[in-house]
């Protein structure tokens, strides 16, 4: 299997390294990740969650090292909504929206020492249902920031699948990318990625392992991983990719990273991969 696809004439790696949580291990861990193979970076300028800025400092030093270059790299930033910060801003919360939009994004260049992101999303709806006025002016400020070449790609975070095709029915500039927690139960996200393949956006799926921790114990997982000689973790990245998403890591253990890139070489034969898309459904 590719390494990377192929969105827009933007290459996206199957595989991206998702840096929320890393707190002062942050630039450390971004390097590590770079090392070990990863090409894609995932951030969000929300000092909340994330230290976007030492994750810029971990990418500048591989690159200065000469480990990669800018062009090997897809990195990709959210911008998020007042609610979803702490006081710790990336913008001034008395401007309009759009402003926000543009220094939250002006902000996050300066960390990766860019002019360009090759993706810029919506960390997430303003409601939990439907899509109100704010989304929509949010959404329009990324047009604009995408009608100018600022960011290659744009595309939402943590939504549904009716705000999914709400965005859809009334973007002028559709969303490439969706990134969602993906959980086993509802299968995997299935009718959602549905609706992504149907409209050719790239479905990215994160928290793979931790928001089905209780599946992966599954006999039916566990069996399967057995008959590869991998990990049960290997094997469900490899099923993600095999249904099409892009998986998100974010492993702090440098030999789980190389377990995790490996999966691009050992594909599931069809019937594993329907057992698995069903695990939620059967008996452990």
């Amino acid at each position: 299997m590719e390494n990377w696809i192929l969105v827009e004439n933007v290459r996206v790696p199957r595989f991206i390294y998702g840096t929320a949580w890393k707190e002062a291990q942050t630039a450390q861990l971004t390097e590590m990740a770079l090392r070990a193979g990863f090409r894609g970076i995932d951030s969000a300028n929300q000092r909340k969650h994330y230290d976007e800025a030492a994750v810029g400092r971990g990418v500048d030093s591989s690159v200065t090292r000469g480990l990669m270059t800018r062009a090997d790299l897809f990195l990709q930033t959210k911008f998020t909504f007042r609610s979803g910060q702490d006081h710790r801003l990336p913008y001034d919360a008395r401007a309009p929206l759009e402003t926000q939009v543009e220094q939250s994004l002006a902000s996050s260049c300066l960390h990766f020492r860019t002019e360009v992101m090759d993706a810029y999303l919506l960390h997430g709806p303003s409601t939990r249902d439907g899509m109100a006025a704010d989304d929509w002016a949010v959404w329009r400020a990324m047009e604009g920031i995408y009608d100018r070449g600022a960011a290659r790609l744009i595309g939402v975070s943590n939504v549904s699948l009716e705000q999914l095709e709400r965005l859809c029915q009334g973007a002028r500039i559709q969303p490439r990318i969706l990134q969602n927690r993906c959980y086993a139960l509802n299968g995997w996200d299935r009718r959602i990625r549905e609706f992504c393949r149907a409209r050719g956006i790239v479905y990215q799926g994160f928290s793979l392992l931790t928001a089905n921790r209780e599946y992966l114990k599954h006999s039916e997982l566990m069996r399967i991983a057995k008959q590869h000689r991998r990990t049960v973790s290997q094997i469900v990245f490899r099923f993600a990719l095999q249904a099409g998403m892009i998986a998100l890591t974010g492993t702090t253990n440098v030999e789980h990273m190389q377990q995790d890139l490996a999966v691009l070489e050992h594909p599931l034969l069809p019937d594993e991969f329907t057992r698995i898309e069903n695990v939620a459904l059967t008996k452990a």
